[in-house]
């Protein structure tokens, strides 16, 4: 029809998720250089998604009042706070590799969230992936030296956990939102990173447990705004990318995170990535990719 949009080739939409998929994969290396500059990771964590929610309230300033009118919302709040409060401490103090294959265990969440949160039942295929995920965890968490149980044994190993819990309940409350418009979602992801980290620092950092904020100096302020920008487009680009393909293309390409991931932390020597944490990888992605190609 003449004068109609042109629709964006889902090539465009393709790429978009490729970058957010980049963006996490390598956001490690960024966190690690910025917090070696003073900021701890979630007192740096807390200032970047402050930044991001501020610019996007000065693009969409209408955002902020259908957060506060919608009181849902502010599970989404939660579960993104506690994703990316998780998710950046972990990769900054822990083995990257590790950190990333407890965090895609989403597909065991996914499916537990779904049922109690969507009403979804729990199927043959959703039976499976929660037992390649339990048993890709079990080999990923065995002691190297054989003996013992095959659980966390280090603050990276619980939080790359709590952070894929939150990711996993973040996604179930995506869909289950989806009516609601891409800047209040977009909102509060941010405004829960912002919350979820600066509270927790603080409360911490009260304690004792890790060191105050330093002192404003541009080197690292330039560079958290720097990372706040990517950050929010990376979010954007997420978002454009899954409202224009399907799920389960969606989900195939973001299972690429845990490529780039792992390649960025291996060539850069911040993970390893032996037969064990190579046999583990398999059967959890194995659970991320099953999901992709169920029928929705």
């Amino acid at each position: 029809m003449a004068g109609a949009p042109a629709r964006p080739p889902r090539a465009w939409a393709g790429l978009a998720l490729v970058f957010n998929a980049f963006t996490w994969g390598v956001s490690w290396w960024p966190l690690r250089q910025l917090a070696a500059l003073g900021p701890h990771p979630l007192w740096l964590t807390g200032i970047v998604y402050t930044l991001a929610a501020l610019v996007l309230l000065l693009l969409r300033p209408r955002a902020l009042g259908e957060l506060l009118r919608t009181p849902v919302l502010w599970v989404l709040v939660l579960a993104s706070g506690t994703t990316n409060a998780c998710f950046n401490w972990a990769v900054s103090i822990g083995d990257v590799v590790r950190v990333v294959l407890l965090f895609y265990l989403m597909p065991l969440w996914a499916v537990l969230l779904s049922r109690g949160l969507l009403g979804e039942r729990i199927s043959p295929r959703g039976a499976l992936r929660v037992l390649l995920a339990l048993a890709g965890a079990m080999v990923v968490l065995w002691p190297a030296a054989g003996g013992g149980w095959p659980l966390p044994r280090s603050l990276p190993d619980w939080l790359g956990l709590a952070g894929g819990f939150g990711f996993a309940l973040n996604n179930v409350m995506l869909r289950r939102e989806a009516r609601r418009g891409e800047p209040v979602r977009a909102l509060a992801m941010f405004t829960g990173g912002a919350l979820l980290s600066l509270g927790l620092a603080t409360l911490l950092t009260q304690a004792g447990a890790i060191p105050p904020p330093p002192s404003v100096a541009p080197g690292w302020l330039l560079a958290a705004l720097g990372l706040a920008g990517w950050f929010l487009l990376s979010n954007l680009a997420l978002q454009h990318g899954a409202a224009r393909l399907p799920a389960n293309t969606t989900a195939v390409i973001m299972v690429s995170e845990v490529l780039f991931a792992t390649t960025s932390a291996v060539v850069l020597g911040a993970g390893t990535l032996g037969l064990r944490e190579g046999l583990g990888a398999l059967m959890i992605l194995g659970g991320a990719l099953l999901a992709s190609v169920q029928r929705e």
